[in-house]
């Protein structure tokens, strides 16, 4: 399985495709997109926007993991992550990727066994679960990443639980 992760901002997305070939977990591209400052919001978005498409377009995966989003003490920030988040989001629609979201703190649960992980914490354990000689240099990047393993850490219950649910419906669908 194959998943596009993405820590999203106006300012900087950061973003991480993981593959999953049995246990291992294997990073496939990691960065960052960065936007200038000083341009206008609607063109920062557009640039956020075309450039996941184009990598959802190269990678092909099953599935977008994204960042939720987090208000904290700054609602402006909130905003503006809102909005990348909105059209990393329609990104994936036009694609037919499902998205799925996590809290910051399932990502931190799932990647360092504690959801108030420190940032470096979360930098480390991914280089470690990835097998990356250095861990990666920025934030957005460890954070994209971390929740791409977030979501493949969590994929296989989600769809036992899945087919579970299905079952439970087919059954209870036929005559007794």
């Amino acid at each position: 399985m194959i998943v596009l992760g993405i820590d999203p901002g106006t300012a900087s997305t950061g973003y991480g495709v993981v593959r999953a070939s049995g246990t291992r977990l294997h990073a496939l591209a990691t960065g960052v997109i960065d936007t200038r400052a000083g341009i206008p919001p609607e063109r920062r978005l557009a640039e956020i926007h075309a450039r996941v498409c184009e990598l959802l377009d190269r990678h092909r995966p099953e599935a977008l993991a994204i960042e939720g989003l987090y208000f904290g003490a700054n609602a402006r920030t909130a905003f503006a992550v809102g909005q990348a988040r909105g059209v990393v989001l329609l990104a994936a629609g036009e694609r037919g990727v499902p998205p799925h979201s996590y809290t910051p703190q399932q990502v931190k649960d799932a990647v360092c066994g504690h959801g108030g992980a420190a940032k470096d914490q979360v930098r480390n354990m991914v280089a470690r679960l990835l097998a990356l000689p250095p861990p990666p240099p920025r934030d957005h990047t460890a954070d994209a990443l971390a929740v791409a393993i977030c979501h493949l850490n969590r994929a296989p219950v989600a769809r036992a639980v899945a087919a579970a649910a299905q079952s439970n419906s087919v059954h209870r669908g036929a005559p007794r």
